[in-house]
Parts: C-alpha cells; structure tokens; sequence
C-alpha cells in the first residue's frame, strides 16, 4: 500500500548547487498535468507532433495508442489489478481529425444533448494529448462512445488501484458543472504520481486541483507530499509573457508540466533527509 501525507507547507531549502532553467511561454501546454476542457483548448498542435511518443497502451491492442509513460504505467496498473481479458481499452489517442469525424458522427447519430455530453469539441478533447484512456468491461456489443465499466468488480479493482499509478477516473458523477462533461466512469486520465493519489484522495476534479496549487507559489510556502522517507515537494510558478527563468537543485530529481492555463508546476523528489 501507498500511503502519503499532504496539506502540510514548507519553505524550499536553496543551497548554492543550483542550475537555471529558462522556460518558453509555449511550454505551458506541454505535460502530463495540462487541463483540457471548454475554456482550455489544446495549442499549437501539429500534425506529427505526438507520432514519436505514442506507444501501443495494450499489447494486444496496436491501434490504441497512448504517450509512452502512461502506457507503461497502464501496463503495470494492469497487472496490479490482474485485469486479464477482463477489461479491455477502448480509445486512447485521437488526432484532429480523428476527433472532428467523431463528434460529426455522434451528433448525426445521437444528436445535440448526447453528443455535447459525452464528445468533447475538436481541439477540447484530453484523448489528443495521448494521456487519456477509455476502458471498458470486456464483453460484447462494446459501446465505443460510452462502454460499460461499472463500480464493481474487476472494473472497480482497476478503478481503485488507479491513482497508485497515476491515473484519476477524470469525469466524476455531479461535478458536471465543473468538468463541462457528463459522468463516465469508463474515461481515466494520466496525471503522474503524487498527483493522482492527492487528487483521489481530496475528491478533486482536475480543474480543481490546478486551481489548489496556485495557492502554493514558487516565492511562498510549498505543498509537500510523504511517502514513507520520500518528501515529494509541488509549487506553481506563473508564466511570464515570453520566457520564464526557475532555479533548480542541480542534483534533486524534478519534473516540470505546463497546465495548459497560465503556467508551470513543479515537482521535486527528495529523500527523508533533503
């Protein structure tokens, strides 16, 4: 079991071995933690951009692909919940057209209140950035726009191991309000660890978790996630109008993502005596 202890603040402890990073404004749309709904499109998309980084996210399934970290931790996360053929992906990665055509079709099929509920608008869709995946209850007659991936069983062991390997179940019942997409418990998306367990385990949606750390600026008090004697340190730090300049401890593991909003969040592993 992985167990954490977050909500505690600190101040970052700066020494002299330090190195310098300049960040693009671009680069706020890069990353696992970007938000993609209504009022956040994706930008700047280009056609091959995504092609050297897609991996199949199932084996067995070579036309379902997802970026290369989250696709192994699927893997694993399959494992962990010992899925076999139970479940299945679905959908993962969709380019441009591929969603264009998708939300032309449902809304000839299915109409404007469906469509809007379950497609996102081309562009809007979290499945173009390679980080979102739909699974579904291994079984036939598999609804590609809504499978069946219900709160029990098999599909509930996946479900619940999820955020332990960084995925969060991304369209929560009675947050619609919030996320602009009805319920589908059938839609996960990777975030990374510890920021899937943090979001789990407060009940956020995405949206939500964005906006929780910009209460932890990189010139104040940092949001410090423990994991037994590994300190995990995230803080925000906002994008200027051109490039953006951080300092960072030259040997401590770090990881940067864009939100996709207005900046960056950072996130360092340091061990119980950093």
């Amino acid at each position: 079991m992985i167990s954490g202890r977050f909500g505690e603040k600190m101040k970052t402890d700066i020494d002299n071995n330090l190195k310098k990073l300049v960040l693009e404004r671009r680069e706020i749309y890069k990353g696992d933690l970007i938000l993609v709904n209504r009022q956040n499109p994706l930008q700047d998309i280009q056609p091959d951009e995504y092609n050297y980084r897609l991996i199949p996210a199932d084996d067995r399934y070579e036309g379902i692909l997802l970026k290369k970290t989250a696709a192994n931790m699927l893997s694993r996360l399959m494992t962990a919940c010992r899925a076999g053929d139970g479940i299945i992906p679905v959908s993962g990665f969709r380019s441009t057209v591929e969603q264009q055509k998708l939300f032309i079709d449902s809304l000839r099929e299915n109409g404007e209140e469906f469509t809007f509920k379950y497609v996102a608008f081309p562009n809007h869709s979290e499945h173009q950035t390679g980080l979102a995946i739909d699974m579904a209850e291994n079984k036939e007659n598999i609804d590609f726009i809504c499978p069946s991936f219900p709160y029990e069983g098999i599909c509930q062991s996946f479900r619940e191991l999820a955020p332990k390997y960084g995925f969060i179940e991304r369209y929560q019942k009675g947050r619609e309000g919030i996320t602009g997409i009805s319920h589908e418990p059938w839609h996960f998306r990777y975030v990374g660890y510890p920021h899937s367990l943090i979001i789990h385990t407060k009940g956020f949606t995405l949206e939500e978790y964005i906006d929780f750390l910009k209460g932890y600026p990189c010139e104040g008090e940092h949001l410090i996630f423990r994991n037994g004697e590994q300190i995990i340190e995230i803080y925000y730090l906002e994008a200027s109008a051109q490039q953006t300049g951080i300092c960072i401890e030259d040997i401590t593991p770090y990881q940067i993502s864009g939100n996709n909003v207005d900046g960056f969040i950072i996130t360092i592993w340091r061990n119980g005596n950093g």
